[in-house]
């Protein structure tokens, strides 16, 4: 009897020790699992913060360099705007090659110029500097441009200055 005793005692033990083990087992997977889970998670959040940041950066430089450039641009502008359209001056051929040149960089880059000129306007890219009365012009309509603006995406980076009918 008393090895039945001791054998049952034994096989207790191994059972109970077993079922330690499987408990073990049970909950330290899914803690390593959890974890697994939440560190992928973390590593997924932090590449598209990355991404976001990365963007912006380079959004920031577009914009910054544009910026930087638009004197140049406007100056351009305005000796091409001069040039006679039946001029065949070879320097009014290369005015007008350079400046297209410079639209197709500025269209490579998604830099556009906002329209003014006869559009209702608008705060967000346009900057009233002179008002006038016509009646023959509809209500906050842009009647005159004096400087171009410039967008980058749907970011302003120059405001058009233009005149307003009112």
């Amino acid at each position: 009897m008393s090895e039945n005793k001791e054998e049952k005692v034994e096989e207790t033990t191994e059972e109970v020790e077993e079922t330690v083990e499987e408990t073990v087992e049970e909950t330290a997977e899914p803690d390593y699992k959890d974890q697994y889970l939440r560190l992928m998670a973390e590593l997924a959040n932090y590449k598209k913060r990355t991404q976001k940041e990365s963007l912006a950066t380079y959004a920031n430089a577009v914009c910054d360099t544009v910026e930087k450039l638009l004197p140049f641009i406007d100056s351009f502008d305005r000796a091409v705007s001069s040039i006679d359209k039946e001029d065949n001056s070879p320097v009014a051929q290369g005015l007008m090659m350079i400046y297209k040149q410079l639209e197709e960089v500025l269209d490579k880059l998604e830099v556009k110029k906002i329209e003014a000129l006869n559009c209702q306007f608008d705060p967000n890219f346009h900057n009233a500097v002179m008002h006038t009365d016509d009646d023959s012009v509809g209500e906050n309509i842009v009647v005159e441009e004096f400087m171009a603006g410039y967008m980058y995406k749907d970011k302003v980076i120059r405001h058009s200055m233009v005149k307003v009918a009112n």
